[in-house]
């Protein structure tokens, strides 16, 4: 193995792409509880101190690893169409959080102004102003998408079947009559709930899939 494949570079010296590499895998083994700067060390044979070197701290290593799981992303063969173009995007997004364990928890935990999430927010809003929203609504639709996407993953990759027995247990036994009534859709398909509440995002923009939206 070569130093470049060691994660090192030309002068044999760690990089700072393969401590973040390192701690992906960490977190895929261990999930985002059993993360940590010493983690990431051991995983590389080196010193905590060698790690902080490249990220400082652990909440830059977590914003480093965030955009790192967007890097994810592909953008090639989008639609055409600007609505269809955000909802394939948004699509990929959530895909690329569920490549990872725990990964929609750790990218709702930073705020990374950095390259890949840089562009992936930037094709976003540049879909929804092609669509006809106003810079304003382009901006709050992108967060709105942003927030939904990691709110219903992170639940996603967190569900277990005893949270569906406790659920259907609690509303059985208590006096919540319409929540009885909607008992079989409150853990429906994640696929279907996410494509639900997509749409209901998207049903907003000014024109949706080539022709105008019905606005209240």
């Amino acid at each position: 193995m070569t130093k470049k494949q060691a994660g090192e570079d030309l002068a044999g010296r760690l990089t700072r792409a393969a401590v973040i590499d390192a701690a992906l895998r960490v977190l895929d083994e261990r999930g985002l509880d059993g993360l940590s700067t010493r983690a990431v060390a051991d995983r590389l044979g080196v010193r905590m101190n060698t790690v902080l070197w490249h990220v400082k701290t652990k909440a830059r290593m977590l914003e480093l690893m965030a955009d790192a799981v967007l890097a994810g992303i592909r953008y090639d063969d989008l639609p055409d169409a600007p609505a269809a173009r955000a909802r394939e995007l948004v699509g990929r997004y959530r895909q690329a959080l569920l490549a990872r364990r725990d990964g929609a928890a750790l990218v709702t935990g930073t705020y990374p102004a950095e390259p890949n999430t840089l562009r992936f927010a930037d094709r976003l809003v540049d879909a929804f102003l092609e669509a006809g929203a106003d810079e304003r609504q382009a901006a709050w639709t992108a967060w709105t998408v942003n927030y939904f996407t990691l709110g219903l993953t992170q639940e996603e990759q967190a569900e277990g079947e005893e949270d569906d027995a406790r659920l259907a247990q609690a509303v059985e036994c208590g006096e919540h009559p319409a929540l009885r009534r909607v008992l079989p859709h409150l853990r429906q398909n994640f696929d279907e709930r996410f494509a639900f509440g997509l749409e209901a995002v998207l049903s907003r923009l000014p024109v949706v899939d080539g022709g105008r939206a019905d606005r209240p």
